[in-house]
């Protein structure tokens, strides 16, 4: 072995060391980041609701006002949802499968809401519907309530969420092009059967990834519904709102424990998430091998 081939073994294992002390460094302050921003504020949430015992945990949980809080969320996001999950497929659907004019505008409309704040969002629904608003005196006449009652509720959660099925679903429809549709189609499929039996089993994890993304955001929403909300205590408040008022009137277990209540929901939501994005990168990776 010569003098330079020792050289270069020498140089690579040395730029080996420093990379592996490089990767070590970095994983270590990765975990300490998610240890002091995330994981230390959970635990301080469940301890500060399991503070005066299970006891008061749980009737904290089940005092009316919280499960109202906690029917009228599930109630909006069960309306917001299916809602969100129709639009987002129909406009990848047309996003990815044809070409027409103002195709960049409507991919620009979906992204809206990421860069709107929430509070711009439902004050934009109180004008609009709102009691002196463009549509107030026609609203009234015909005895509609739309702020302070579930319609905007659900209508400011729908504006906040509505990207992430279409944003999700869009460039995995891109990527998949229309070969297989076509060849539905010349088989003589019509678009229901084309839809159903080619298309939705291609997207399908990845369709419900942005609707477990899309729950997600809608459960926690807090800016647009405080807004068309009027914090109506056991009627218009969901949970979020209602840990607001809690805090507010200083009766932190309970707040905590409505809180606690809300971080299982998204923890749920969150394993939920892992497995539809687990199942996703194997069809990639399979879909690689072939």
């Amino acid at each position: 072995m010569t003098s330079t081939t020792l050289t270069a073994s020498a140089v690579n294992n040395a730029a080996r060391r420093g990379n592996a002390l490089g990767r070590r460094l970095l994983i270590l302050a990765a975990w300490l980041v998610f240890a002091f921003f995330l994981l230390l504020p959970l635990l301080v949430v469940a301890s500060e609701a399991l503070k005066q015992g299970a006891g008061t945990f749980v009737a904290a949980i089940l005092e009316p006002d919280a499960l109202s809080a906690l029917k009228l969320t599930l109630l909006a996001v069960g309306i917001a949802v299916p809602l969100n999950l129709v639009f987002g497929v129909a406009a990848a659907w047309c996003v990815s499968k044809y070409e027409f004019r103002g195709k960049s505008l409507l991919v620009t409309l979906i992204d809206l809401p990421f860069s709107v704040s929430p509070v711009i969002a439902g004050l934009i629904y109180v004008l609009l519907f709102g009691a002196q608003g463009f549509f107030g005196p026609w609203l009234r006449e015909h005895d509609i309530q739309i702020i302070f009652a579930l319609p905007g509720i659900v209508l400011a959660t729908i504006f906040v969420t509505v990207p992430f099925v279409a944003r999700e679903l869009i460039p995995l429809m891109q990527e998949q092009g229309t070969q297989e549709e076509e060849a539905a189609r010349l088989l003589g499929a019509n678009g229901w059967q084309m839809f159903w039996h080619v298309t939705l089993p291609n997207i399908k994890w990845g369709l419900i990834y942005g609707v477990v993304l899309c729950t997600a955001r809608a459960m926690g929403e807090f800016g647009a519904v405080s807004v068309v909300s009027g914090h109506i205590r056991g009627y218009t408040n969901t949970l979020p709102l209602h840990v607001e008022i809690l805090y507010n009137e200083y009766n932190h277990v309970a707040a905590f424990s409505v809180a606690s209540l809300l971080l299982l929901l998204a923890l749920l939501i969150l394993l939920l998430k892992q497995w539809s994005e687990s199942r996703i990168n194997r069809l990639k990776a399979s879909a690689g091998e072939e």
